[in-house]
């Protein structure tokens, strides 16, 4: 079954409730033909922390709202959850909600560490919007899948914002950039689907800096193919890297 605006694939997004990011970079990011609807993961907890840990019990019933739409893939556009329940509970609710929607389901850290693999990456350069406790838990996670976390830079949180991360704008992050390509690392990790990373991705690769990818642009990578994390190829990677089908859509919908 296809929809007019989706003949290759509708992909479903879970996007936590305050997010600002998530749709205009997928959105950008998205291949000719490619369609989003999105769900709002909600919660009533009173910390980042324990937000992002209680929206991974909503996956499945956030997921229904999708109802009978004809989504080709699901994607959850949360990483920080990710660290904090670890890979374990994680490989878990993706099964449930796999079981549950029929569909690939997948979470924004499994499609980035996908894409460092597909990339060729041992060595990474994480580029972190977080706090202190959410940098130790993510660098706990990039490690047990087998990446050496070299050095981490980012751009201050914007504490008197209405959220410290998704107020971050991109002249900061391509600092962080810049800062982490003289590390020695294969590549630049870019945290986070709250922090604003399309520009300073392209930045980047103009300026001839080491490979960088976010996990926004893992997520629609991943998303796009259709399949299980484990079973992504590298499907253009330097192409995506590169922004040669969604720069000019970056352009287009949000002119610098």
């Amino acid at each position: 079954m296809t929809v007019e605006y989706g003949a290759k694939g509708v992909i479903g997004v879970l996007t936590p409730q305050a997010n600002t990011t998530v749709e205009p970079e997928l959105w950008a990011l998205a291949p000719a033909h490619t369609s989003l609807i999105n769900a709002r993961l909600t919660s009533d907890k009173d910390s980042i922390e324990a937000r992002l840990v209680d929206y991974t019990t909503k996956f499945v019933d956030t997921s229904a709202q999708f109802a009978n739409a004809p989504v080709t893939s699901i994607v959850a556009a949360c990483t920080g959850a990710s660290y904090l329940i670890g890979a374990e509970q994680e490989a878990r609710i993706l099964a449930q909600v796999e079981q549950a929607r029929g569909v690939p389901f997948l979470t924004a850290a499994l499609a980035s560490v996908a894409a460092l693999r597909a990339m060729g990456v041992q060595k990474v350069a994480l580029l972190s919007p977080y706090s202190d406790g959410l940098n130790t838990a993510s660098t706990s996670y990039w490690q047990g899948h087998g990446f050496d976390i070299i050095a981490k830079a980012g751009p201050a949180q914007e504490a008197d914002a209405f959220h410290p991360i998704y107020a971050m704008t991109g002249g900061g992050v391509l600092r962080a950039y810049r800062e982490l390509s003289d590390s020695g690392a294969d590549a630049v990790l870019m945290l986070g689907t709250g922090m604003a990373t399309l520009r300073p991705i392209l930045a980047g690769h103009a300026e001839g800096l080491i490979p960088a990818v976010s996990c926004n642009l893992a997520l629609m990578w991943g998303a796009h193919q259709g399949l299980s994390w484990d079973k992504l190829n590298d499907a253009d990677m330097a192409g995506w890297l590169a922004g040669t089908h969604w720069s000019p859509r970056l352009e287009a919908l949000f002119p610098a």
